[in-house]
């Protein structure tokens, strides 16, 4: 494979700026251009061990560049398995430019988005779903991301896989060893056992399935609508809980006519907040188009967030949009707590455990208003150290697995031969192999390394 080479920081302004070259000219490439402050010049990056540095200049041809340190790692004790350079200079769009030009220049290629990573892969330091993790670990938003990407990059849903692959051989070896014997005097397969041992296996798989929604949401964060009638305090609670003026706050009903969106930390959880315009029929040209937006918003988050003010009783305008809301994914809060409370409770008992009494203005009730949010998105049942898949094809792969086992049951109660399981099991084993890249076609991890950025 050629040698290649990219920015491996965020392009931009900052204290340094890291060029990394991977492959089994980086070396010599480097020293091209690296000008050692003490020492020999010329091979002086190529007679050192893995995991030293130098301190010297990058220098192309007359032009001096930038004081720089590069640091070699030899393979296969690199993150890529082979010989690899990263030269970390001054940070600045065009010093780590510049210095990425000469090493161009001096004989590597420009990196394709994820090709480190991807080496990474092919030189077996690590499977493809820890490969994937690696996007997870840099685009965390919160506590529990880093987490879990952190435990999938060190191999927990590898492990996990290998053990269950683990359970299928056996059975398989079983089931090869009375197939290929019949005159030895072997047990016969226990039917009710073997169907056990998969229900127990699909009950595994099941448990990392149920657990993808939750992970989704706090990679990906969750859509969030606040809805209500005008001068409900929705703008407020924006504010409050955006801790910015994001939405501008009057006495006036009506004041948001558009869709404001922020994106706030909820714990754990990254939500897109939208203050949307108070709903209500209006012959005003504009606010009908807010108020259009307001009720496709709706339609589409995830969680909406319906305000009442708790100051007056509800009314009939309350009541047709509670009528229409998914109680699933909506909750209710009651604001304005602060001053005489009016509504009638009993009236939302549909809504459960939903209801929150709270004041948007004083920033009262905020805390049990994350609680129910974390209890929707199952939070409050989810543990970071449980594996998750982290991704749509990890989850179509256990999916396919899962159909398969639950498939041989099922055959299995109407006669299936114990030659036909071996056969069904096998193609099992080809699924896990799928999803951890030691069976998987090119076009596959092309697919998945074209989703990185360009230097990791």
């Amino acid at each position: 494979m050629s040698t290649i080479a990219a920015i491996s920081t965020a392009q931009g302004a900052g204290g340094i700026g890291v060029i990394r070259i991977s492959g089994e000219d980086s070396v010599k490439i480097a020293d091209k251009i690296f000008v050692p402050f003490v020492g020999e010049k010329g091979k002086c990056l190529q007679n050192l061990s893995g995991y030293r540095a130098k301190y010297g200049r990058v220098l192309h041809g007359n032009d001096l560049i930038d004081d720089v340190i590069a640091l070699v790692f030899r393979a296969p004790h690199s993150y890529t398995g082979e010989d690899v350079v990263e030269i970390s200079c001054h940070g600045g769009l065009y010093i780590t430019k510049r210095v990425l030009r000469a090493v161009l220049e001096s004989g590597a290629a420009l990196a394709e988005p994820g090709e480190f990573t991807k080496r990474a892969f092919l030189n077996g330091k690590m499977d493809l779903s820890q490969a994937e993790a690696v996007m997870d670990l840099i685009s965390a938003r919160g506590k529990r991301a880093n987490q879990i990407a952190f435990g999938m990059r060190e191999g927990k849903l590898s492990g996990k896989i290998a053990k269950i692959k683990e359970e299928l051989v056996e059975i398989l070896a079983g089931l090869s060893v009375w197939a290929d014997y019949p005159e030895e005097d072997i047990p016969q397969v226990d039917e009710n056992m073997l169907k056990n041992s998969i229900k127990k296996i699909c009950k595994k798989l099941h448990a990392m399935i149920d657990n993808y929604d939750t992970f989704k949401c706090i990679k990906e964060g969750i859509k969030t609508a606040i809805v209500g009638r005008p001068n409900v305090g929705k703008s407020t609670l924006m504010n409050c809980l955006s801790d910015s003026q994001k939405s501008i706050v009057t006495d006036i009903p009506g004041t948001t006519r558009d869709a404001i969106e922020e994106t706030v930390m909820i714990g754990d959880i990254p939500v897109l907040l939208v203050d949307t315009a108070g709903i209500r029929d209006t012959l005003d040209k504009v606010e009908k188009i807010g108020v259009e937006k307001a009720r496709k918003y709706i339609d589409e988050s995830e969680i909406i967030l319906f305000m009442i003010d708790a100051s007056s009783a509800l009314c009939d305008e309350d009541r047709e949009l509670l009528d229409k809301l998914d109680k699933s994914k909506t909750i209710i809060i009651l604001n304005k707590c602060d001053i005489a409370v009016k509504v009638d409770v009993q009236e939302l008992s549909t809504f459960k455990n939903r209801i929150v009494e709270l004041s948007a203005l004083k920033g009262q009730g905020i805390e049990k208003l994350k609680e129910i949010i974390e209890n929707i998105v199952g939070l409050s049942n989810f543990e970071p150290s449980d594996t998750v898949v982290c991704n749509e094809r990890q989850l179509l792969a256990l999916k396919k697995a899962v159909k398969i086992l639950k498939e041989i049951i099922n055959q299995m109660n109407f006669g299936i031969t114990l030659d036909a399981v071996t056969v069904l099991i096998q193609d099992t084993l080809s699924v896990f192999m799928e999803l951890t890249g030691e069976n998987v076609s090119e076009a596959v991890v092309n697919k998945v390394f074209s989703k990185f950025c360009v230097g990791k």
